[in-house]
């Protein structure tokens, strides 16, 4: 059983490469005519797409998935329009395949460029959320790659539809069925397969929790990009507008919680603790969160005492660390030791102390007096996303479409060769 899920995952990377090779010739027209009939595919199939998710859903909630876990497998007339509405806006980028990122003339008059060009074959590991399946495709095509989805059970039916719409549209648009696949989900051994097809998968990015990622990034012989855990940090200076700062901190936490930009842990200066620890706790419990504070933040009777395992818990539910700290340093400090590298957040009136923070926090994203929900492909103008880089190497931050891309060397000559010295 086990040779032969490995032979259907290489046989999907086989076609997938074929797809890709093809997709290198597409011109910008020609994927741009297909990303907007994917999307227009979409919303005239959405009730198969609900159909399909709303048995996931059932499945999702007699295995007992929490309500962060059912919110990411969800979705509804809205958010099918969303993605659609995501793929339109990556047909309207730039298309990074070509663009000419350095050039010059050497003195012996060889012309050099380098450019960019598609990575390949990209596969693609995630958990319960299909809306990854969409915005993966789409970034995928725009960029001239060829995509193997490998998503998790709990939403199978929802990307069978959703995979199966894309798939019909490409072919409806001329471009090869193939450049979106859906891989096995039931047996892990197909995670193993695609993460170690070396030579015939250009790059892995797992998405999901830190256990796949984990997983992903330790087994893998494909080059692997580490994405997505959120340990995320609220900085409240003690120059902070406290108005502004409460705004700051339920928009970061609440808005929506079960997405890596989710802020996990608050932490006060000591110098403002006394005034904005009563409102900001009432404001929290207000929307339902619990709060897991330390000695100052327990003091207050509707705060749980923390444990140390809070600091470094990634709750993706209505749950949130907090503690009060004693200068900028000490909140610097407790991130570095913490933080995952995905988004930091400060809130202050003190420039200094804003360079401070952004110049020392060691995050893909930090931000200034705003909320860590904005780290988001789309918010950066990037259209959708595949992922939020928490690693240094080729790509750091929200992954559109130049961060899948390579590059390579085109040089020109006129029958120039080298001497032998």
């Amino acid at each position: 059983m086990t040779d032969d899920l490995r032979e259907q995952v290489h046989a999907a990377a086989r076609r997938a490469r074929v797809a890709a090779d093809q997709l290198v010739l597409a011109t910008r027209e020609q994927k741009d005519a297909a990303l907007h009939e994917m999307a227009a595919a979409l919303r005239t199939r959405a009730p198969e797409v609900l159909e399909a998710n709303a048995k996931d859903l059932e499945a999702g909630a007699a295995a007992g998935l929490n309500r962060g876990l059912l919110d990411r497998l969800e979705l509804t007339e809205a958010r099918i329009d969303g993605v659609a509405a995501g793929l339109e806006t990556v047909a309207g980028l730039a298309d990074p395949v070509g663009e000419v990122l350095r050039g010059s003339i050497l003195p012996n008059g060889l012309e050099l460029r380098q450019v960019r060009v598609p990575m390949g074959v990209v596969g693609m590991v995630y958990e319960a959320r299909p809306n990854v399946t969409v915005d993966a495709a789409g970034l995928a095509l725009k960029s001239g790659n060829a995509a193997l989805l490998r998503g998790s059970s709990s939403a199978e039916h929802s990307n069978t539809a959703l995979v199966a719409i894309l798939r019909d549209a490409l072919e409806n648009a001329g471009l090869p069925a193939d450049a979106v696949q859906l891989l096995p989900c039931h047996d892990r051994a197909s995670v193993t397969h695609l993460i170690t097809a070396r030579g015939l998968v250009d790059l892995v990015i797992p998405r999901g929790g830190a256990g796949l990622i984990d997983a992903v990034v330790r087994q893998a012989t494909v080059p692997a990009i580490e994405t997505g855990v959120g340990n995320v940090h609220v900085y409240v200076d003690a120059s902070a507008d406290l108005d502004m700062a409460q705004r700051v901190v339920l928009n970061s936490k609440t808005r929506r919680t079960s997405v890596c930009n989710s802020a996990e842990s608050l932490l006060v200066h000591a110098d403002v603790a006394d005034e904005f620890l009563p409102r900001v706790i009432t404001a929290l419990k207000a929307a339902d969160v619990t709060i897991h504070g330390d000695e100052r933040f327990a003091r207050d009777p509707r705060v749980e005492p923390a444990t140390d395992e809070d600091w470094d818990t990634e709750y993706l539910s209505l749950d949130i660390a907090a503690r009060v700290v004693d200068s900028i340093d000490d909140a610097i400090a407790h991130i570095a030791a913490h933080g995952s590298g995905h988004t930091e957040a400060i809130v202050t009136s003190d420039l200094a102390a804003a360079r401070r923070f952004t110049t020392r926090v060691d995050a893909a994203a930090v931000m200034v007096n705003a909320s860590t929900a904005f780290t988001d492909g789309a918010e950066f103008g990037m259209g959708a996303e595949i992922g939020i880089s928490t690693q240094k190497l080729h790509a750091r931050g929200p992954m559109g479409l130049a961060e899948l891309t390579s590059s390579k060397w085109v040089v020109w000559g006129e029958g120039h060769v080298r001497g032998t010295s």
